[in-house]
């Protein structure tokens, strides 16, 4: 079936996937990325998990003529969505082959090509991924010379990785049957493949088809087979595929068909669940995943419809181990990274989800005898095996165990040892251990019969063919060596050939034709090749004794070759493979699923974060920390380390759950010992540790404690010790180095970390031993920048990644104090002085390191530095200055810290510090969340009437809104032009919004919009303005008076320069007391007096009251106009109403910040003003129109009166003549 992939770039962008019944949209609004960053109170994987909206409808529904073809080829399905840097890509299948043919109708395809179609942008639609042309011409001038033009750097693809690795011809699919399950666990033909239904474990491309296949499961049953049956959806795997014919002259089984060959098949899958690169996944995690494990299955099929398949696994040693890539072959070292206490929990769980998925297991070890590292390893897999609960009676308690009852069998086969002397053909000698196990396994086998069913009648209906299952494979090998790749295939290969020779002598069938078994062989070199590349880069060694059945000097070389190519790649190119894989498998910290929009889905969500109280609890655990710089001294080995470890404390703390426990100079930091790491040392103190805390625990009844894991950076170690019985509730527990000494090239300083998730709580645990010297705290706080970014665990984590964080160790922070005084504050006992000037606390308030930790108050002297054996500070020639080197710092909600002290041990120079705490750990129980989760389905999907995570294709404003976050809850979506918010549900097109009291105002400097976060308030009072001073007031009184306001900040009370006819007891000068300008105004308000008109002027401009003060003239060059001017103004206002501008409370009034108004232009002329009266009895005698209107001089006038208005009454238009 084709499928197409098709563009829409209006109104909104869109990617489709379409066939000729059916078309899946995916579908992208402008409103979708920057609605949820907006939105404060959600989370961050929230705020910056991209939404898009997926639509499936028949294709003749649907209105395509808006999109065209993003690529001419046609594709062969989607292997889902992810996220890269915030944008949305698709990948599609654009090339693929066929690898094998299981079945009639079975076929499996290698993808050869991928592509990713960005979903949001059109950046990558037309990239060009590689250059075409390295010689092109288009730079060369008309002399034909390449002068190196500056040219643009090509834009890089961000899914480039990605596709190479995708394309890498390591990954396969199948539209026709599932391909993650092996031939005895699937039914019989089927049309279609629900993608739903496969093994999670082996599907590599399960993050990223997951919101698919959410999307489908809200489809409805009809809905759901359509989108099955379009092969839209596709599901991957990794590993290997192929096919070969055997002609009928070579297969071992006779048929009556004759001329059709029959086929021989091997797949192989590996595992999702631990993947990565050789020296990067190694042994087991909590989840009882191992790394390298792979599922290998042999199926040998006839015309006839006969099928016979058998299964292998490999895996790597599953116990918690590591090893560090090297440069020397086979030289790397091996360490253990947990104790057998607590590896148990975990190999049990592995061996407990293998017996369930095969039945019994034979474990085949090929470790070496010789090598030490391999050998321990070896020891260690023998008493895991021997503990497991597989292996032990299912009866009563003491019930003598029978080697019947065994569910797992060992077989320790020293591979090299055995074929040192005669070679790889000595290794068939394995046989005489496995064939007990051959026979009690038996095989899968199934044949297709013909049926004639009868109808009611007794007649024959038309026949029927189907696949009946004959036998079924009761059992497993488990086949490991230290990387699972080249001996274990070998041994693989014999098993097989002895599986295949098993089922053809119980079928009494003739013996298997060399050319069958050089098929055979064939089939297994490739599959070792093809894993071996997978992860370690290169094929495998020793594939030509696979293929050709016999060793060669050709072989040899080509081994050496590949041995060579193993180093490089390991060393130099692993860590990106990682990192790439990491990220295909949505493994990555800061990576965020595709959310394909769904309203039922996201109120689901939010109902089940309301509920969160029903299925989620929480505990109070302990945890202890202690900090010891040992000063390189092994003298405290034999002493009593209870007062360190098992302090006089509360009882509820004595037994904490949890215990980490930290040394600092643990050997000697000797020029030797800081290049390298000796372990000896740290195991001695650790088995120290151990027996200290079990003596206390058996004193008071209680359980004992198992190591968890240790780490050891040099002189620095962090171990974790818990209780037995929390051992089911932790998982994920990894540990991590950074060093910070010699710019990080050495390991004399720098910090050891172990994370672990205790319940649904994750808890880091983080040692550090920082620089020294008095004056460097500067280089200190630099050492926790970078153990702080640059120590990072599995999946890119890193320390400030978890809920809860507790750094211990020797931070070497000192007290910024001369010695004496220092000295003397301490016999003192003056510890808040002291602590006024430690630097840590300076530096951490001031924020230059350890931001956002708490330390408890300091109840203790400084921890450095005694004389050894006394209580005496350093007595020698460098005489230390006193300090609290040795602290302990939190950081997590959940935390609450109850003691925090020293402990008298005194063969140190340092003193021991420890501190407990009180942890709130949450539990989620999964099962009820889920049953919670389909309740509230059904619940929801009753309401609103069926599915609505999609939408159709009309063009509405309505798809902006497509995962709109509110920036508070409760607030409408913004408005648009097609939208009013606020005209939803009849409300009123206009409101008036009243102020909240007299004077005030719409703040000018509030933004426009109201939505937008601002710290302007929404109104502001305006006081009430000054009234301007008096028109009488000359400008030296005026500028007098503002002087006087703004030398004393207050306004003063300055008397007016009335007419005579007013009281001269109500007239106040400035340079009145203030008791009298009271009383005056007091006056001025209970007698209010009408103010009387002034006399007509006369004309000579003189005045009868006091002369006011003279005039500044303009120089006669200025003037305009002649001096003896005598034009006569015929208006004069009266004068403005007396306003007070004093407080009724207090005789001095407070200055208003409003500008006076200017004053009025002055007349160059003399001006002869009259009062109101004379105009009035002008303008009533004059009948040949108004005169012209007066010129205004500088007499008092009001400039509020509204007589003003008449002056302009009489006028007309001119018009032309």
């Amino acid at each position: 079936m084709t499928i197409r992939v098709l563009l829409r770039d209006h109104p909104h962008r869109a990617v489709a996937l379409a066939t000729d019944d059916h078309i899946l949209t995916f579908r992208h609004s402008p409103s979708t990325a920057g609605a949820s960053s907006l939105s404060v109170n959600s989370t961050q994987s929230t705020t910056l998990q991209p939404r898009c909206m997926v639509e499936f409808a028949r294709t003749a529904d649907t209105d395509t003529t808006e999109f065209r073809s993003l690529t001419s080829l046609s594709v062969f399905g989607t292997l889902g969505l992810i996220t890269i840097n915030g944008d949305i890509f698709l990948c599609v299948v654009n090339g693929a082959q066929r690898a094998a043919t299981v079945r009639n109708g079975e076929n499996v395809l290698k993808i050869t090509s991928v592509e990713f179609h960005c979903i949001n942008k059109s950046d990558y639609d037309y990239l060009v991924l590689d250059r075409i042309n390295n010689f092109s011409t288009d730079e060369i001038d008309e002399d034909g010379f390449d002068h190196y033009h500056a040219r643009d750097p090509a834009m890089e693809h961000p899914c480039m990785a990605m596709k190479k690795l995708l394309s890498g011809g390591s990954f396969y699919y199948s539209a026709d049957f599932d391909l993650t399950r092996r031939l005895q666990d699937r039914s019989s033909l089927s049309a279609t493949v629900a993608i739903d239904s496969l093994d999670a474990g082996f599907l590599w491309n399960s993050y990223m088809i997951q919101p698919l296949v959410s999307f489908r499961s809200r489809l409805s049953e009809r809905e759901k087979k359509e989108l099955d049956a379009s092969r839209m959806l596709t599901s991957a795997i990794r590993g290997f595929a192929m096919t070969l014919t055997v002609p009928p002259a070579s297969s071992p089984i006779s048929h009556a068909s004759s001329g059709f060959p029959s086929t021989l098949t091997l797949l192989s899958r590996l595992s999702c669940r631990r993947a990565g690169t050789r020296f990067n996944a190694r042994g087991i995690d909590d989840d009882g995943n191992v790394a390298n494990f792979v599922e290998t299955e042999v199926i040998f099929s006839t015309p006839s419809g006969m099928s016979f398949s058998y299964v292998q696994v490999r895996g790597s040693i599953p116990l918690f181990w590591e090893q560090a890539a090297g440069f020397t072959p086979g030289q790397q070292k091996i360490q253990l990274t947990r104790s057998a206490e607590a590896s148990q929990p975990a190999f049990d769980k592995h061996m407990s989800d293998l017996e369930i998925s095969y039945g019994n297991i034979h474990v085949v070890n090929l470790l070496s005898n010789e090598k030490p590292g391999e050998l321990e390893l070896s020891r260690r897999y023998q008493y895991h095996v021997r503990n497991s609960p597989l292996n032990l009676p299912s009866g009563e308690p003491g019930e003598k165990e029978v080697e019947d009852h065994e569910l797992i069998k060992e077989t320790d086969y020293d591979f090299h040892a055995e074929t040192r002397a005669l070679g790889y053909e000595a290794a068939k000698g394995i046989r005489r251990y496995l064939q007990d196990s051959i026979e009690n396994f038996a095989y899968f086998l199934s044949e297709e019969v013909d049926e004639e069913p009868k109808n009611a009648h007794g007649r024959p209906q038309s026949l029927m063919r189907r696949n009946m299952n004959i036998l079924q494979q009761e059992g497993v090998f488990r086949t490991n060596c230290l990387d699972c790749l080249d001996r274990t295939n070998l041994i693989q290969t014999l098993i097989s050939q002895m599986a295949i020779q098993e089922f053809l002598n119980q079928r009494g069938e003739r013996t298997a034709t060399n050319d069958f078994w050089v098929r055979h062989g064939t089939l297994w070199a490739d599959n070792g090749d093809a894993l071996s590349r997978i992860y370690a880069g290169t094929g495998a060694l020793k594939s030509s004794f696979t293929r050709h059945g016999k060793s060669s000097l050709a072989g040899a070389f080509a081994d050496f070759r590949k041995s060579a190519t193993r180093l490089y790649i390991n060393n130099f190119e692993d860590k990106g493979r990682q990192n790439t894989i990491d990220m295909l498998l949505g493994r990555l910290v800061d990576q965020v699923p595709v959310h394909l929009f769904d309203p039922i889905n996201d109120w689901v969500s939010a109902e089940l974060t309301k509920r969160t109280n029903e299925y989620s609890a929480c505990d109070n655990i302990n945890i202890y920390v202690g900090t010891f710089n040992l000063n390189g001294k092994t003298r405290g080995l034999s002493e009593d380390l209870s007062p360190w470890l098992c302090p006089p404390v509360d009882l509820s703390q004595q037994q904490p759950e949890i215990v980490a426990v930290g040394f600092q100079e643990i050997v000697d930091l000797s020029p030797q010992q800081i290049m390298s790491t000796d372990p000896h040392r740290r195991q001695a103190w650790e088995e120290a540790v151990k027996t200290t805390l079990n003596e206390h625990a058996q004193t008071l009844g209680s359980e004992e404690y198992v190591m968890l894991r240790g780490g050891q950076l040099v002189g620095c170690s962090l171990s974790v010790f818990v209780k037995a019985s929390i051992l089911p509730y932790i998982k994920n527990v990894e540990g991590a180095l950074k060093k910070t000494g010699m710019s990080g090239m050495a390991g004399n300083k720098g910090a050891v970390a172990i994370r672990m998730e205790y319940a649904n709580t994750s808890i880091c645990l983080v040692t550090a031993h920082l620089a020294a010297g008095f004056a460097n705290y500067e280089e200190r706080n630099q050492d926790y920048r970078t153990i702080s970014h640059g120590l990072r665990f599995a999946r890119n984590r890193s320390i400030e990644d978890h809920d809860t964080i507790i750094w211990l160790g020797d931070f070497n922070y000192r007290i910024g104090m001369a010695n004496e005084k220092t000295r003397q504050l301490v016999k003192m006992g003056d510890l808040e002085k002291l602590y006024e000037n430690d630097q840590l606390n300076l530096q951490m308030v001031h924020g230059k390191t350890f931001p956002y930790y708490n330390e408890a108050r300091i109840t203790f002297l400084p921890t450095y530095k005694y004389d050894v054996g006394t209580d005496e500070y350093d007595s020698s020639d460098k005489a230390r200055i006193p300090a609290w080197c040795d602290r302990v710092l939190t950081k997590g909600h959940n935390l609450r810290q109850i003691h925090y002290n020293t402990a008298p041990l005194k063969f140190s120079d340092h003193r021991p510090v420890y501190a407990t705490f009180q942890c709130t750990i949450t539990v989620i129980d999964e099962k009820k969340k889920q049953e919670i989760s389909e309740g509230l389905y059904k619940q929801r999907r009753a309401v609103v009437g069926g599915n609505t995570a999609t939408a159709r294709s009309e063009d509405t404003d309505d798809e902006d809104l497509i995962g709109y976050e509110s920036i508070e809850p409760g607030l409408p979506p913004a408005s648009s032009d097609k939208r009013k918010w606020w005209l939803d549900n009849g409300m009123p097109a206009r409101s008036q919004v009243k102020p909240p009291g007299e004077g005030y105002v719409r703040n000018p400097q509030r933004a426009p919009n109201p939505f937008s976060a601002t710290t302007e308030p929404d109104w502001v009072k305006v006081p009430r303005p000054n009234p301007p001073p008096p028109r009488t007031l000359s400008i030296r009184e005026r500028n007098s008076s503002a002087v006087s306001q703004n030398s004393n900040g207050r306004a003063t009370p300055v008397g007016r320069k009335l007419p005579p006819v007013w009281p001269p007891h109500q007239q106040s000068s400035s340079a009145a007391p203030s008791s009298r300008a009271s009383s005056t105004q007091h006056s001025l308000l209970d007698d209010p007096i009408e103010e009387p008109p002034l006399p007509p002027r006369p004309s000579d401009s003189r005045i009868s009251r006091k002369a006011a003060p003279p005039v500044p003239k303009k120089p006669s060059t200025l003037r305009s106009e002649s001096p003896g001017s005598t034009r006569d103004d015929s208006f004069a206002p009266k004068l403005p109403q007396r306003v007070d501008t004093l407080s009724s409370q207090s005789p001095v009034a407070k200055s208003v910040s409003m500008p006076m108004l200017p004053p009025p232009r002055r007349s160059t002329v003399e001006v002869n003003t009259k009062g109101i009266e004379s105009w009035s009895r002008q303008t009533s005698q004059s009948e040949s129109g108004p005169p012209l209107p007066p010129r205004r001089g500088t007499a008092q006038r009001n400039l509020l009166d509204d007589e003003d208005e008449g002056g302009m009454s009489g006028w007309k238009p001119l018009r032309p003549s």
